[in-house]
């Protein structure tokens, strides 16, 4: 039996695929509830902690679309098994040190597993039959919301007591790494098609310089000052460096990223949606995390809840509802299509951040908002995958959806800083002394409702921004592409329905 003839993949390669892409998930939010911890630990100040969490952001912006590239032109299974063998050294790294200079090179590492989400769709199109496609999409795509919750519950499960380590954290990271790693190389067969051909460094490094310019005044200008020349500076620098990118990209013989597929309206539009989803989910999760915590006997506000009630009782709630909601979700999009299930997820998302904008002071509330909200997520996460994939030839997927796995990352950057602004921006007065300043409430419900008015940008994004594309209600063939197929090949396939 040739490659080619070979059965195609089951539900063993999807659970595969769904642990690494977990892993992945629970890699960014693995560090916000022990970032005191570290701090504390190591000596340092908040702003040096801060980069325990800028650093993976970084890491993935620079790795995620050139190795989700590197995949499509060389194999999609020895750059996840690279990329995995990757992330586990980062991970010893920085479970067995205690220097936040090494702590800072192991997130480096374990950035660069981003790169695993758009590695395994790019499978996924390649073993999974067209029928079954866009359900497999949504379960791997499902496991990104519970690992992000899951996370922060190990967290703060590992760090309760009187001597919290963090180290203990790391191991988690490690343990959970190598199950991944074995079961890739288990489980996921040799890639079926490679494209080969060349490497377009000079426009990796040009996208890498871009978004890591963009980035860093993000997820650093809380910090610095948002009207500082440093932050300023970077942002022009930012767009300066997206000019030139560009125009890299348009000279070269074989781009890294195809412009004609970059400004492809579904992709376009997709990517901004998946923009406001990061902006959203994280706006949640930051949010009521610290509503929660707030002491009530204090503020008025809050439930004087600990690290650990926080993510098993007001957030893990959220991640559950997101895995069951998966499946219901891939199973929308074969139905009604991946625009109006993106549009349906968004309107849950909507009820939800209203909810919690005119209702967070009870449990009950908060919890069942959450819900509605976890829902909203795994539907869009459902959606957003088979968008791509519809839109864009076969030999494109990898780099499509590292395009679009980063533009959430940049929303979820974006959601850190305005709301660790706005909730410092006006605080309490007349508190005890030697009582550190807590936001207002209304700077809570500030952040839900533009959390709130993101899932309504959503919602016209599928209904407006993508309908004169006639997205295709099932994912299209996963066959393989030719190398040589050109972007109108899959709008031609965009308008078979």
């Amino acid at each position: 039996m040739t490659t080619n003839q070979r059965p195609r993949g089951g539900t063993g390669l999807v659970l595969v695929l769904g642990l690494a892409a977990m892993v992945v998930s629970m890699m960014q939010t693995l560090v916000v509830p022990i970032l005191g911890i570290i701090q504390n630990d190591l000596g340092t100040t908040t702003s040096g902690v801060s980069w325990v969490t800028t650093a993976t952001l970084l890491s993935a912006a620079v790795f995620t679309p050139l190795l989700g590239r590197f995949g499509d032109m060389h194999g999609k299974k020895p750059t996840l098994i690279g990329v995995l063998v990757v992330m586990v050294a980062g991970s010893v790294l920085a479970a067995t040190t205690s220097s936040l200079v090494l702590l800072i090179v192991g997130r480096v590492l374990q950035g660069a597993a981003t790169a695993i989400f758009p590695l395994a769709l790019s499978v996924l199109r390649e073993e999974i039959p067209p029928q079954k496609l866009h359900g497999a999409m949504a379960l791997v795509s499902g496991t990104l919301a519970f690992g992000s919750g899951l996370a922060l519950v190990g967290a703060g499960l590992l760090t309760q007591g009187s001597h919290p380590d963090y180290h203990r954290v790391f191991w988690l990271a490690v343990i959970l790494a190598v199950l991944a790693l074995v079961a890739v190389i288990v489980v996921v067969p040799a890639s079926r098609t490679k494209t080969g051909g060349r490497t377009d460094w000079f426009g990796a490094a040009t996208l890498a310089a871009f978004l890591v310019l963009l980035l860093l005044p993000i997820s650093q200008g809380h910090e610095w000052g948002w009207s500082s020349g440093r932050t300023i500076g970077l942002f022009v620098a930012a767009v300066l460096m997206a000019g030139v990118w560009v125009l890299v990209e348009r000279k070269v013989a074989a781009p890294m990223v195809d412009m004609r597929m970059f400004a492809h309206r579904p992709v376009l539009f997709t990517n901004l949606a998946g923009l406001l989803l990061g902006f959203a989910m994280f706006s949640q999760f930051i949010g009521v995390s610290y509503l929660v915590q707030m002491p009530d006997e204090l503020t008025g506000y809050g439930f004087s809840a600990s690290v650990l009630r926080a993510s098993v009782e007001y957030l893990l709630p959220t991640t559950l509802v997101s895995l069951v909601a998966a499946p219901l979700g891939g199973l929308l999009v074969g139905r009604i299509g991946a625009r109006f299930t993106l549009a349906a997820g968004a309107a849950f998302g909507v009820l939800g951040f209203a909810w919690l904008t005119g209702a967070h002071d009870s449990t009950s509330s908060v919890i069942l908002a959450g819900m509605l909200i976890g829902a909203a997520i795994s539907f869009g996460y459902a959606a957003m995958p088979a968008l791509i994939v519809a839109s864009v030839p076969h030999h494109q997927t990898g780099i499509a959806n590292g395009i679009n796995s980063i533009s959430r990352s940049v929303g979820s950057a974006i959601a850190s800083a305005v709301i660790t602004s706005l909730l410092a921006s006006k605080v309490l007065s007349g508190l005890p002394k030697g009582v550190p300043p807590l936001p207002a409430e209304s700077q809570f419900t500030l952040s839900f409702a533009l959390a709130g008015i993101a899932f309504v940008l959503v919602v016209g994004v599928a209904l407006v921004g993508l309908s004169s594309d006639r997205v295709r209600s099932r994912v299209t063939s996963s066959a393989p592409a030719e190398s040589a197929e050109s972007a109108e090949s899959a709008e031609s396939a965009l308008e078979r329905a």
